[in-house]
């Protein structure tokens, strides 16, 4: 790779990375640092499948190093074997099913060294990918599949009968669905990428994709990633390669990867260091982070199929893994489990966690536990393809949402309209050069969040005078499970198909297992109230009732946990819903177990 930017420029104020600048009555937030240029011509593949050429823009990895190892067959896969096996694919696919620049192929498969590969073959074609979550049911994946138009589903072989049943209703043959396994073999008579890699290997290279002009990558669209957004059923996020490239970097720069920086050489992230993907690569955490940012600082990427706890520890040793990149439900695991104790956590140099906050017990109750570990957090959304702050390399220890990257600049928006300073909360209203598109298909939704060439948030935070990202709140309806975003109107509509069901309003209970899990204030129809008048068991019954339709209808983070029964929902004079009152109410409820 030709070196696109030169030695980091760190111009920084006195004392801050961070720094409040007045742009006539505009204050505004930036980072200290400066973002190398970003390659404006670049696909992702060809950006990340590169290499080095002096070690300034991105550090060397170790000849031995691999970059992607399965956690369950012990593959290694080097960067030789890594771009002739994109090349076959990305043949393949072409052959076989004639994909060619701007067509949507889906992914829907759990964690596999393959995975990767899948999403570089596409982007070598110019293809756009649309990762979608493997727990996803059928209603659910017929959504995300009549939102972006895939003319091909890559499908690993457990989510098979769902990929099948979703393809049907949405009229996508089944001859274009292909099956992600560690076999070679033809599996239920469906065509694997290996038999697609093997077939593209063996053929002469038919069209492999244009290279793009100038400042193409900022328009051409690599993911369609899917977000809760505000309301209702999960929006289709268009992110750029320019976009994911440019977080990327961004990641890279604020964590110094390219630079020795203590004399001890104790840094953050080490070229040759192992990260355990325990992450899904659908997410955007997973995607950009554990994925694209972790090969790009020359370490390698351990694939773990799912998570599991124990397995999750046993791998951590079997690997010798330095690099944990978690979500609070998995510290919280880390922090409360007594198995934990049984292994030897030494190597591991660093934890991330990020897609919820963290709240500061559990965070110091994992530094406890790893206290020569770096140990803090980042906070970011599919939006702004990834990551806006992370904690900083001048601090071991992070407790809030970190310093804003390079080259994001922030305004926060108090309640009154007008622009904060310092330690004065409001909605934060990002500039990026990391930020999405907008969302595919939905200019409503596009023009609400992306305004003047600011993202909105929807989030509340403030930041201090030490520039630390607090976050306060979400001004958004949306709720974080585990990690994952959940839109308590998405839960609505749904409860409303049932029959018990005449009015709900669902909001958030505090977890500190899973940050928070989802709570439904249900009012019963008068048939229903009727019966549970009469006899007092029926009210369990109901609510089993309810729950377990829900249950069949959606992913398992997005599961009722509790229901309450009212007699009414409170709502303002044009009927939009007063969470706000239910969400005072729900305080003082618990639920029965805190894992899901």
């Amino acid at each position: 790779m030709r070196n696109h930017g030169r030695p980091t420029d760190r111009r920084r104020t006195p004392t801050n990375l961070l720094s409040l600048e007045l742009r006539g009555s505009m204050p505004e937030f930036l980072s200290g640092i400066t973002l190398p240029p970003v390659p404006e011509h670049l696909s992702l593949e060809e950006f990340i499948l590169s290499e080095p050429t002096d070690g300034r823009y991105r550090p060397f990895r170790p000849g031995s190093a691999p970059w992607l190892i399965s956690d369950t067959t012990g593959q290694n896969l080097h960067l030789d074997e890594i771009r002739e096996k994109t090349a076959g694919l990305a043949n393949g696919l072409h052959l076989q099913f004639g994909i060619e620049e701007d067509d949507v192929v889906l992914i829907i498969s759990s964690n596999h060294i393959y995975y990767p590969l899948c999403i570089w073959a596409l982007h070598r074609l110019r293809a756009i990918v649309s990762p979608c979550n493997p727990s996803s049911t059928v209603s659910e994946l017929i959504h995300q599949l009549s939102q972006t138009h895939p003319s091909l589903i890559i499908a690993h072989k457990t989510v098979l009968n769902v990929a099948l049943s979703s393809a049907r209703e949405v009229d996508i043959s089944e001859e274009r669905i292909v099956i992600l396994d560690d076999e070679e073999q033809y599996h239920r008579g469906f065509m694997t990428v290996a038999n697609l890699t093997e077939r593209g290997l063996r053929n002469p290279f038919d069209w492999m994709g244009r290279k793009m002009g100038p400042g193409e990558g900022r328009k051409k669209v690599a993911f369609f990633c899917a977000s809760s957004g505000t309301t209702g059923k999960p929006k289709i996020v268009a992110i750029s390669h320019f976009s994911a490239i440019a977080n990327v970097v961004q990641i890279a720069t604020l964590n110094r990867v390219n630079e020795a920086y203590t004399s001890s050489d104790t840094r953050r992230y080490r070229p040759g260091d192992r990260c355990l993907a325990v992450l899904p690569f659908y997410h955007i955490y997973g995607l950009v982070v554990a994925i694209h940012f972790v090969l790009f600082s020359g370490m390698t990427v351990v694939v773990v199929p799912k998570f599991n706890f124990e397995g999750m520890l046993k791998s951590i040793v079997r690997h010798k893994i330095n690099q944990l990149m978690l979500v609070p439900p998995q510290v919280a695991l880390l922090c409360k489990e007594p198995v934990v104790k049984n292994y030897d956590l030494s190597a591991v140099r660093a934890v991330l966690c990020a897609g919820a906050p963290l709240s500061s017990e559990l965070n110091q109750q994992l530094i406890d536990l790893l206290p020569n570990a770096h140990i803090g957090q980042a906070y970011g959304q599919t939006e702004s393809t990834g990551v806006v702050s992370m904690w900083p390399t001048r601090t071991k220890h992070g407790f809030n949402g970190g310093e804003l990257a390079p080259g994001v600049r922030a305004r926060i928006v108090k309640s009154d309209g007008t622009l904060a300073g310092y330690n004065e909360p409001g909605e934060l209203l990002l500039k990026t050069p990391a930020a999405a598109l907008g969302y595919f298909g939905n200019e409503e939704a596009t023009n609400e969040a992306f305004v003047d060439g600011w993202l909105r948030t929807g989030d509340q935070v403030m930041i201090n005078e030490e520039n630390e990202v607090i976050y306060i709140d979400r001004l958004k309806e949306i709720m974080k499970v585990r990690g994952f975003q959940v839109s308590p109107a998405e839960l609505e509509g749904c409860m409303l198909g049932h029959e018990l069901v005449a009015d709900v309003c669902v909001v958030g209970i505090p977890s500190d297992y899973s940050g928070e899990v989802p709570l439904a204030f249900v009012v019963p129809t008068a048939a229903a109230a009727a019966m549970m008048q009469q006899d007092p068991e029926a009210i369990f019954k109901a609510k089993k009732l309810i729950m377990e339709y829900v249950a069949k209808l959606k992913s398992p983070y997005k599961h009722i946990r509790r229901i309450e029964f009212v007699n009414e929902i409170p709502k303002n004079p044009s009927g939009k819903l007063l969470r706000r009152i239910l969400r005072e109410r729900a305080k003082g409820l618990a639920i029965s177990s805190a894992k899901l």
